[in-house]
This record gives C-alpha cells, sequence and structure tokens, in this order.
C-alpha cells in the first residue's frame, strides 16, 4: 500500500482506514507507523477529518496493534519467536529488542516505542515472559499517547511533506522527530512574540 493509497483509504472510508492502518502494522504494513499517525494530523488540519476524533483513533489505531502482539506473545510464545529470528531483517531488531529488556526492564516498554520494528517486538517479548496486561497497559499505553501525540502534532506542521518526514524519522530515528519537534516549538514561540507586538 503506497501514501496515496492511503490518503485514498482515509477519503473514502474515513477514520477506520486510520485505525487499521495502524492495528495492521505488526504484520508488517508497507507503510511507516510515524506516517500514517503523522498523516492523521495532517488530514485533520486541512478538514477532511475532525481533529479529537482523528486524534483519538489514531492512538487507538496504535495501542491496539501493540497488543496484539503482546496477546500473541503471551499465547503463542517463543515457537513464533524462534522462526522469526531467522529472518535476516528481524533478526537484529530481536536481538536490540531483548537487550532493552534485559538492561532496562519493563521501562524498555516505553521508549520502545521510539525505535521503529523493535516497538512491535517488545510486546511480543514482554507477553512470552508473562507480564501482567494490567502492568503492560500501564507502561505501553501511556508511553502510546505521548507518541502519538508528538507524531500527530508534527503531521499537522508537515502538510503535503508528512511521506518524506515521516520515512525520515522511520529511518533515522528519534533524533530527526526531536529536531522537528523543536523547531516546531521555536516557530511557535516566535509567532506568539510576533502577535504579543501587534
Amino acid at each position: 500500500m503506497s501514501y496515496d493509497t492511503l490518503i485514498h483509504w482515509i477519503a473514502q472510508f474515513g477514520y477506520a482506514a486510520l485505525f487499521f492502518a495502524l492495528w495492521l502494522g505488526i504484520v508488517g504494513m508497507p507503510i511507516p507507523d510515524e506516517v500514517v499517525v503523522m498523516t492523521g494530523g495532517a488530514v485533520s488540519k486541512v478538514g477532511l477529518l475532525h481533529y479529537f476524533p482523528a486524534f483519538i483513533i489514531t492512538y487507538l489505531g496504535v495501542i491496539s496493534g501493540l497488543s496484539l502482539g503482546y496477546i500473541l506473545g503471551r499465547f503463542f510464545g517463543s515457537p513464533v519467536l524462534d522462526k522469526l529470528r531467522h529472518k535476516k531483517n528481524l533478526g537484529k531488531h530481536i536481538q536490540t529488542s531483548e537487550h532493552l529488556l534485559n538492561k532496562y526492564g519493563n521501562i524498555a516498554l516505553s521508549f520502545s516505542y521510539f525505535f521503529p520494528v523493535v516497538r512491535h517486538i517488545v510486546p511480543y517479548l514482554v507477553g512470552i515472559n508473562k507480564m501482567s496486561f494490567r502492568r503492560y497497559i500501564l507502561y505501553s499505553y501511556t508511553a502510546g499517547l505521548v507518541w502519538t501525540s508528538v507524531f500527530f502534532v508534527v503531521g499537522q506542521f508537515a502538510g503535503g511533506h508528512v511521506e518524506t518526514i515521516g520515512t525520515m524519522i522511520y529511518h533515522y530515528g528519534i533524533y530527526v522527530g526531536l529536531a522537528l519537534i523543536i523547531g516546531i516549538v521555536i516557530f511557535m514561540i516566535l509567532k506568539s512574540r510576533k502577535r504579543s507586538k501587534a
């Protein structure tokens, strides 16, 4: 599915397109989650969707997709993970996820959101380790709210550059995202000062 197809689906199916694009992210949708969330922000900015419902549905899509990973890990466990470990593209991400969990414990759930692919593997691993769903919700859903908020707002400022910026963030990590957020904050401060002087 291309970015243009996503926009077409949103125009045709509305909020449901955002939800399912994120919910199915766990099975490897070709569009990065960052791009989908930013698209939610962009289309709400131009009035294609209403801001608040678009944000809520986007957030629900994010946490639903990652909760599915937790459930699969809890009930299907290690055999699936062992098969995935032999796949060239996934092996290093599984290793990174295990390292984060070993080093930082449950808190790794919170910042794993900011690492592409790893964000889908960590919930699976904590499911295998039988973390209680209540504890999973505490760490994962809170971090998911922050992550969704960040990229949804960035999408509102990105406009027609959502695909380019979102893909850069996906490939080059949180550093690009942080640079964008800092840029937006500076822009808003300067705009606020300009208004106060007028």
